[in-house]
């Protein structure tokens, strides 16, 4: 009995010795009704915590820079996209998420515009810094080929559209089919793809060809990609989610359904494939299938109403550094 009394007293003095695995989530405000601010404006973080940039209204990114340019991205460096929300919106903004990956001071800012010169920057671990960074962000000259405002005061979109500005609209699951009608399409830059999700409960979830049921930020770490959440449908709707993304090149966009075994059925999207090539859609969903979406590939999906279940996720961007991504969330809206 005393002899087990001493080993527990020595275990709990060995875990008190040992370090503390701390991993928080750290939530930074971006933007607002006339406001062009990160709020707060720079937090201390440890590796493992998360910060999660939550966009409100108008139009922002969140991109990384250099102390000596606080204005321009960093070679390599991050970028969020540029997240659009309406003035009217109150809830459901969109949320992108830095993995915190190093200690090292990290300089952010809004690349909308004038939007850094008017201060709007940001920082994870500073130092004492960060003032000097901000003083040099609202002294920087304005970039060449500022979006301007449009007439209602909105902010311009990121991208430049493309002459037409064509929208592409395509079906999620209609009908209860497993699913995307039209799964490959061509689309040019500035031009839109609107997801709108008819049944059961599905995703459309950026992916890469050679692991197409894989969250793109997994099989890709540094890479941004979308992810719509899932969208739950009852039976017998009359109005439907949507979903909006901006093309922003013509590299090929890879995207699948992650509810379930929804991927390794074949349901799985492209934009802009090079069909002529080996890395065509048909060896898209080829490979999909031959993966068989399984909960390894496809990062499972809990139960829920519907006939399918899940929980909905947010992009993540490795603080690392990343490559922009070929598409921008736009919005997320509920057509009535």
């Amino acid at each position: 009995m005393l002899l087990s009394a001493n080993i527990a007293r020595s275990a709990l003095l060995l875990a008190s010795l040992l370090p503390a695995v701390r991993s928080a989530v750290i939530d930074v405000i971006v933007g607002g009704v006339g406001i062009l601010k990160y709020e707060p404006e720079f937090v201390n973080a440890a590796v493992g915590d998360q910060v999660r940039f939550v966009f409100k209204q108008k139009n922002h990114t969140a991109t990384q820079s250099t102390f000596a340019n606080p204005c321009a991205q960093a070679p390599g460096g991050f970028h969020s996209g540029y997240f659009l929300v309406a003035t009217d919106v109150t809830e459901g903004f969109p949320v992108a998420v830095l993995n915190v990956a190093t200690t090292d001071p990290v300089w952010v800012y809004c690349a909308q515009g004038n939007h850094c010169q008017a201060g709007m920057v940001f920082a994870v671990n500073p130092g004492d810094r960060f003032p000097a960074f901000k003083a040099a962000a609202t002294g920087a000259a304005a970039p060449s080929g500022s979006p301007a405002a449009t007439p209602s005061g909105s902010d311009a979109a990121g991208p430049t559209p493309s002459a037409t500005g064509k929208d592409h609209k395509v079906l999620v699951g209609d009908n209860g089919s497993l699913l995307f009608e039209p799964s490959n399409i061509q689309a040019q830059p500035g031009d839109t793809i609107t997801f709108e999700f008819r049944s059961k409960n599905h995703t459309v979830t950026a992916s890469s060809f050679d692991q197409p049921c894989l969250p793109i930020e997994q099989s890709t770490p540094g890479t941004l990609g979308f992810d719509s959440g899932y969208f739950p449908v009852a039976a017998g709707a009359t109005s439907f989610n949507s979903y909006t993304i901006t093309v922003n090149d013509t590299r090929p966009i890879w995207a699948y359904c992650k509810q379930g075994n929804h991927c390794g059925a074949g349901m799985v999207f492209a934009a802009n494939a090079v069909e002529n090539g080996p890395r065509n859609f048909t060896a898209f969903q080829d490979l999909a299938r031959q993966i068989n979406g399984t909960g390894a590939n496809n990062g499972g999906a809990g139960a829920g109403g519907y006939g399918d279940g899940g929980a909905a996720t947010s992009s993540h961007v490795s603080l690392a550094g990343a490559a922009a991504a070929a598409v921008a969330l736009v919005f997320s809206t509920l057509v009535l």
